[in-house]
C-alpha cells in the first residue's frame, strides 16, 4: 500500500472536525450509511450508463450490483451514480455528438464528489472513449467494466450477426428478393439477448481496446453480456479498483504512447472499425501521448487481421471469438507488434497477462501466417481530396475497388441523397463515385454514421453489391464496402470535398494510400473562390458549443478546451 486512509481522497470531505465534514457526514447518514460504512475505506464511484431505451446496457442494472459486491468484498464503499447512456442506434442525430458530454460529466463527477476510484460501465459503441477520456482526464484510479456482446443472432436456422446482417438483408429486401414477411424475421432474430452487438463493430472494436491499453480486467472485453462469467468479471473489477486506491494506480501511471500503440495493433489485427481511428486518437491526447493517423497507417502495413469475425471475417461472431480465447489469446499471436511491457490494471504488464492465454479454435482467431486479409483492417488515405486523410477499410470491401476510378455522384445532404438512390431513373452505373458530404463533425452534425452510402435500388436489382462511397461521415463498424470514411477537412468547414462537382473523376490507390480529384488546380482555385459556408447548425445550446471546439476527425473530434496542455491542470475542489 502507498496510501494509507487519512491521506485518502474522500477524507478530505468526511474525516475533518470541522462544520463542513460534519455536514457532509450528516448527509451521508442520510442515506442509512454509519461511519463505520466509510471512515478509512476507499469510496468507488460505480459510473452506470443504464438506461431503460438502451438494450446493450439492459443487464447493468444486474451487474452494478456485482461490481458493488466486489467493492464490499475488498473493503471499499461503493457508490453508484448514473451517467449519460448512448444507444447507437436511436440517438440522433449522432452519438458522437454526446461523446464529449458525456466524457465531460464524467471527468467533473469524480472531480467534484468525495471518491477515491472508480468502475467505469460502459461498452456501446460511444460509451466506452466516452467513460475513459473522462477517467484520463479526472485522474483517479480506475477499471472499465465493458458490457460484452449479444449472443449470436439465428433466424430460421440462420446465424445472424448484428449490423452486418441488418444491412445485407434490408439490401435484399430493396432489391426484392427477401420479403417482409422474411425481413421480420430477420428484425426478431438479430438481436437475441441484452448486450452490444456480437460482430466486430465499433463497440466490440472499443471493448478491445479498452483491455488493450489495459483498463480492462484481462479477457474481460468479449465476455457475452448474459454469460454468469460477466457477473464474476464485475465482482472482480470492484475488488481491483479498491486495491488500486491503495495503490495509488491512476490511468497516467497506466497510459503511455506504447499502450496506444499495441491499442493500434489489436485494432488491426481484430479487423476493427473505422470510428477505433477517432476514439484512439482523442484518449491518447488526452492522456498526453502523440498518436496520430501516420501510426495507424504504419500498423496496417504490418499487422494483418487474424480475428474471423464478421464483417471482416466470414463466418464467426464474439460469442465465439470469446469461446476460441478472447483478446489475451489473439494477442498471444501478435506478441512481435506488442509492447509487452506496458503496465495494466492488474499492478501487471501486458506480457504477463497473456502469458498463460491458448487459442482454442484456430479458425476463429488465425495465425499470422494465415490471416483473413494480410494487411491491417484500416488504411490511411490522403491526397488533394483529403489532405488531412481519411480511412477505408479494405479488409471489408470487394477487392476490385482497391484501385479505382470513376465520375463523382455527388450529394449534400443525406435526405437528397436517399431519395435519389431510390429513384430507378438515376443516372448512375456501378463505376460511379457516390460522394456524401456536410456529414463531418461540423456538418453533420457530430459526423452520423451515413458514410455507407447505400447502393443504389437501380444498381442492387442488377446484382451490384459494392462501389465506391466517399463522404466525410463515418460509418457504423458492423459495415462493409468500398466506403472512403472521416475525409478531413470536412467539406462543411470548406475542406476540398465542398469543391466536387458531379462527373469529377476520383480516383482511390489503396495499395499507394491515395485519393485525388482529378481537377486542374486552377479550377479548383476558381471554386473555392465562390465557394460560401453554410449556416450553422445550432444557434444555442450544447450543439452551439459543439461547433466552437469541436476537431476535426483526424485529431480525434475532441473538444479542443477538454485536450491535456490547453490551460493548466486543474486541482482539487475547495472544501
Amino acid at each position: 500500500m502507498s496510501r494509507t486512509p487519512e491521506t485518502l481522497r474522500s477524507a478530505r470531505w468526511l474525516a475533518g472536525d470541522d462544520f463542513r465534514s460534519f455536514n457532509h457526514r450528516s448527509r451521508a447518514m442520510q442515506l442509512g450509511l454509519e461511519p463505520e460504512d466509510w471512515a478509512g475505506k476507499p469510496i468507488i464511484a460505480v459510473l452506470n450508463t443504464w438506461s431503460d431505451i438502451n438494450p446493450c446496457h439492459g443487464h447493468f442494472r444486474e451487474r452494478v450490483a456485482d461490481v458493488k459486491r466486489g467493492v464490499l468484498q475488498a473493503g471499499g464503499l461503493p457508490l453508484e451514480m448514473p451517467a449519460i447512456s448512448l444507444f447507437e442506434n436511436l440517438l440522433k442525430p449522432s452519438a458522437l455528438l454526446y461523446r464529449n458530454l458525456l466524457a465531460m460529466e464524467v471527468e467533473e463527477h469524480l472531480r467534484a464528489y468525495p471518491v477515491d476510484g472508480a468502475v467505469l460501465m460502459g461498452g456501446c459503441d460511444k460509451s466506452t472513449p466516452g467513460l475513459l477520456l473522462g477517467a484520463i482526464s479526472a485522474g483517479l484510479p480506475a477499471v472499465f467494466v465493458p458490457a460484452g456482446p449479444m449472443l449470436r443472432g439465428n433466424a430460421k436456422g440462420r446465424t445472424l450477426g448484428s449490423g452486418s446482417d441488418a444491412f445485407r438483408y434490408w439490401d435484399e429486401y430493396r432489391a426484392g428478393s427477401l420479403t417482409g414477411e422474411q425481413l421480420t424475421d430477420v428484425a426478431g432474430g438479430i438481436a437475441r439477448s441484452y448486450g452490444t452487438c456480437m460482430t466486430m463493430g465499433t463497440a466490440s472494436t472499443m471493448m478491445a481496446i479498452a483491455e488493450a491499453i489495459g483498463m480492462t480486467l484481462p479477457g474481460a472485453s468479449s465476455i457475452p453480456a448474459v454469460d454468469a462469467g460477466h457477473m464474476r468479471m464485475c465482482a472482480r473489477a470492484g475488488r481491483r479498483v479498491v486495491e488500486m486506491v491503495w495503490e495509488d494506480l491512476k490511468p497516467a501511471d497506466l497510459l503511455g504512447r506504447a499502450s496506444f500503440l499495441n491499442a493500434i495493433a489489436v485494432a488491426m489485427a481484430m479487423g476493427c472499425s473505422t470510428n477505433a481511428v477517432i476514439h484512439v486518437i482523442a484518449m491518447a491526447r488526452r492522456a498526453g501521448c502523440d498518436i496520430g493517423l501516420d501510426d495507424f497507417e504504419a500498423a496496417s502495413r504490418t499487422v494483418p487481421v487474424i480475428a474471423n469475425v464478421r464483417p471482416s471475417g466470414d463466418r464467426y461472431l464474439m460469442e465465439d471469438f470469446h469461446h476460441a480465447g478472447g483478446l489475451p489469446a489473439l494477442m498471444t499471436r501478435i506478441r512481435p507488434h506488442l509492447h509487452l511491457d506496458a503496465l495494466t490494471v492488474t499492478g501487471r504488464s501486458l506480457g504477463n497477462n497473456i502469458a498463460g492465454a491458448e487459442v482454442f479454435d484456430g479458425d476463429v482467431i488465425r495465425t499470422v501466417e494465415d490471416p483473413i486479409y494480410a494487411e491491417g483492417a484500416l488504411a490511411v488515405l490522403k491526397g488533394n481530396l483529403a489532405p488531412d486523410g481519411c480511412v477505408i477499410k479494405p479488409s471489408a470491401m470487394d477487392p476490385r475497388f482497391l484501385r479505382h476510378t470513376g465520375p463523382a455522384l455527388v450529394f449534400d445532404d443525406y435526405a437528397t441523397l436517399k431519395a435519389a438512390l431510390d429513384d430507378p431513373d438515376l443516372d448512375v452505373t456501378g463505376d460511379h463515385v457516390l460522394v456524401l458530404r456536410n456529414a463531418g463533425p461540423q456538418g453533420g452534425p457530430g459526423m452520423p454514421e451515413w458514410g455507407m452510402v447505400p447502393i443504389p435500388t437501380k444498381l442492387l436489382r442488377r446484382g451490384v453489391r459494392d462501389m465506391v462511397r466517399i463522404s466525410d461521415a463515418r460509418m457504423s463498424g458492423t459495415s462493409y464496402g468500398a466506403c472512403v470514411l472521416h475525409v478531413s477537412p470536412e467539406s462543411f468547414v470548406g475542406g476540398p470535398l465542398a469543391l466536387v462537382r458531379t462527373g469529377d473523376p476520383i480516383a482511390i490507390d489503396v495499395p499507394a494510400r491515395t485519393i485525388t480529384l482529378d481537377v486542374p488546380e486552377a479550377e479548383l482555385d476558381r471554386r473555392r473562390a465562390a465557394w460560401t459556408p453554410p449556416p450553422p447548425r445550432y444557434g444555442r445550446g450544447y450543439g452551439w458549443m459543439f461547433a466552437r471546439h469541436i476537431n476535426q476527425a483526424d485529431a480525434g473530434c475532441d473538444f479542443d478546451f477538454l485536450e491535456t496542455g490547453f490551460g493548466p491542470p486543474v486541482g482539487e475542489p475547495a472544501i
